[in-house]
């Protein structure tokens, strides 16, 4: 804590920093120290080095927070106008501009007008869209029950579409399903895992808009579109959890070689 009279980095005092004319603002330190069967529940192995490194982490949080001047200041920025929508109307224009250019002297090519008498073979999307394509052709999926007088339960093109919703769905409720702050995949091997079946699973999806090209029975097909991505997940999990111990106890380790603890 500092007296209000103290001569601050900037030449000011504790005093004139504050604006609302309350006490100085340091931060307390923490209070929570950790007991003796706390700490005799984290003696070997990984989970020492990972105790460690929180306690280290709290015991500086702490001192700099006891040796910390900062208070509190008024935030200084740039106004939206004209700063900020200058820049932005600028950078806009640049790309607008490169655009047109490039429209300019490569106009695209539209080659010869289709015949509107006569179908193709085979009518396929942008390669990008094959995934897309493939959720339109789950009609094998689409069973007659006896139930309903030997009728579908919905038509084939609301089975793409509804395919299509929980698609976007489940991708929608992943980053509010995964808050954490994992930079890489051992790090949180479930999530890691449902990225590479999502990744699997628009392939084997590609694969099945493309089945005219493949001598592979439809039902064959089918299965292993969907098959192919769980197993892909299940594997990617199963290795990834089996490395997670060992990178987190190298980690740590590292950690420790070059900042060893007080």
């Amino acid at each position: 804590m500092t007296d209000d009279d103290t001569p601050m980095t900037d030449g000011g005092t504790d005093a004139e920093a504050r604006t609302d004319g309350g006490p100085p603002a340091t931060v307390p330190p923490d209070d929570e120290t950790p007991t003796w069967s706390e700490r005799k529940e984290h003696s070997s192995g990984l989970a020492q080095l990972t105790y460690q490194y929180f306690e280290r982490s709290r015991r500086e949080d702490e001192d700099l927070r006891a040796e910390s001047t900062y208070v509190e200041r008024d935030v200084l920025g740039f106004p939206t106008w004209p700063h900020e929508t200058l820049r932005n109307l600028a950078i806009t224009s640049f790309f607008v501009g490169i655009m047109i250019l490039v429209a300019a002297l490569m106009p695209a090519h539209f080659g010869e007008p289709a015949n509107p008498g006569s179908t193709p073979a085979i009518i396929l999307p942008d390669w990008y869209l094959y995934w897309s394509f493939g959720l339109l052709k789950l009609n094998p999926l689409n069973p007659e029950l006896a139930v309903l007088g030997g009728n579908i339960v919905m038509s084939n093109e609301l089975l793409g579409i509804v395919a299509h919703g929980i698609i976007f769905g489940v991708i929608g409720l992943v980053p509010f399903l995964n808050k954490g702050s994992a930079r890489r995949p051992v790090e949180q091997p479930f999530w890691a895992a449902v990225g590479v079946t999502g990744v699997i699973l628009a392939f084997t999806l590609a694969a099945l808009a493309i089945q005219n090209f493949f001598p592979i029975s439809l039902d064959l097909l089918l299965t292993l579109t969907f098959m192919l991505p769980v197993l892909g997940g299940i594997l990617t999990y199963a290795v990834l959890k089996t490395m997670r111990e060992g990178y987190m106890y190298d980690l740590n380790r590292r950690y420790y070689m070059l900042r060893p603890p007080k």
